[in-house]
């Protein structure tokens, strides 16, 4: 089987340096094995997609000389794929309704004096997971309502699992740090973790290479892939990189676009350089250590 990797941002904002270190190291660890790099477009929260970020994806994704293999998947498209496998929990009984809401989830947890955290903060503290199944029922013919997965009762399902990391390890699978994740709400009809893990599957993805920040999340796509009896790919976290201040590099903090940064006359095959040079100056991270690595790249004129 051809080795297979693949690059998934979500289309809402342009991509940054951040998005070209992590789309060039699964490029190009699929290139070194003579495999294929896929693009997939994690496009499932209609509210914050737009079509312009999409085609602005493929273009910066050229610009940088990065060629996906196939045709380019896009989340929006496989809806049906993903509610058939909420079907196959709900069938298990793996996953139960939840009709709190945010500010109701918050307000039990600052009632709690010792609320459990995990790797995004406080955990859910499983009030509806705790509901008769005469409730349940009537209320979800009236009140809006998320799908959770019962961790608990998903691990006595399975039982013991691991993942294996880049360096061939067997990692334990932890996912009750995550407590019971939301699988798909009212507003999104399926969440991350549950898309992805049907995705890589589906695509025949063997290796995934994607940013320290996503491998506590490896947990619950474990998890899910033993539930829904998928294959396990490896998985690779490289460090994150930062800005000169320090600070990562994230849409939400205002890093530079490529776009930004073709405008100012950056030359593209100067700026996969450095970032091959980075990937190969960063010591790989610890399991799990949050590490990252600071990245300056200053526009060169590719001369048009």
């Amino acid at each position: 089987m051809a080795v297979t990797t693949r690059f998934a941002p979500s289309p809402t904002g342009r991509l940054h340096l951040g998005h070209a270190f992590s789309a060039l190291a699964a490029h190009d660890f699929a290139a070194d094995a003579g495999g294929h790099f896929l693009l997939r477009i994690e496009d499932i929260d209609p509210g914050r997609t737009r079509e312009a970020f999409v085609e602005g994806i493929v273009e910066d994704l050229a610009w940088l000389g990065l060629t996906p293999y196939g045709p380019v998947v896009r989340q929006s498209g496989r809806l049906p794929l993903y509610a058939a496998a909420l079907d196959r929990l709900k069938a298990a009984g793996l996953v139960y309704p939840c009709f709190c809401t945010r500010a109701a989830i918050a307000a039990e947890i600052a009632a709690s004096a010792a609320a459990p955290h995990g790797p995004d903060g406080p955990l859910y503290p499983g009030t509806c997971r705790r509901l008769p199944a005469d409730e349940r029922a009537r209320r979800m013919e009236t009140e809006p309502h998320a799908w959770r997965l019962d961790v608990a009762a998903a691990m006595a399902a399975t039982g013991p699992l691991v993942w294996s990391d880049g360096a061939h390890r067997a990692v334990p699978a932890t996912p009750e740090i995550h407590g019971d994740v939301v699988l798909a709400r009212k507003d999104a009809p399926t969440s991350y973790h549950l898309a992805v893990t049907i995705d890589d599957a589906a695509q025949g993805v063997t290796d995934i290479v994607r940013g320290e920040d996503l491998y506590a999340a490896t947990h619950v796509h474990r998890l899910l892939q033993a539930l829904l009896d998928l294959p396990s790919p490896v998985y690779h976290h490289h460090r994150l990189l930062t800005g000169p201040d320090g600070r990562r590099l994230a849409k939400r903090d205002g890093a530079r676009s490529l776009a930004e940064m073709r405008a100012e006359g950056a030359d593209p095959m100067a700026l996969v350089a450095a970032l091959r040079q980075a990937a190969r100056s960063l010591p790989r991270a610890p399991a799990g250590d949050g590490a990252t690595g600071a990245f300056d790249f200053e526009p060169a004129s590719s001369g048009g």
